[in-house]
């Protein structure tokens, strides 16, 4: 059986323009499409870089993030580079945009190099050379 399919993941911002903007300078990610909610907030936003791409929206229910247990919340967006530069390469953009580290980039046993951070409202972000499925 043949299915084209795509997987995209959604978030709900507490601050909406605020993540948009964030994610724009520490992860390159490019608003695609950008819908104003009336309030000062976002009804519906897409970003994307290269073949990633999610929505997001403000968050105006107050959702539970999940907490921390040792060093992460267990859950998280992965992102796939072909080389280890270009993890370093978003390591430092990250950082430098105040991404909080959760993990430095290190190679793993199973041979991805990566990295993991979160970001201003808590959402976990990693970032490697190891893709899934292959």
């Amino acid at each position: 059986m043949t299915t084209t399919a795509t997987f995209h993941a959604y978030f709900g911002y507490r601050d909406a323009v605020a993540a948009l903007r964030w994610l724009e300078k520490a992860f390159g990610f490019e608003t695609s499409m950008e819908v104003p909610d009336g309030k000062g907030g976002i009804m519906h936003a897409e970003m994307r870089y290269g073949g990633v791409a999610f929505t997001l929206f403000t968050d105006e229910q107050g959702y539970d993030r999940p907490t921390r247990k040792g060093e992460t919340v267990g859950h998280g967006m992965y992102v796939a580079f072909d080389t280890p530069a270009e993890v370093d390469a978003m390591f430092a953009q990250a950082t430098a945009a105040g991404a909080d580290v959760v993990w430095k980039p290190e190679l793993t046993e199973w041979g991805n190099y990566r990295f993991r951070v979160a970001d201003p409202e808590g959402y976990e972000w990693t970032f490697g050379t190891h893709r899934p499925g292959r």
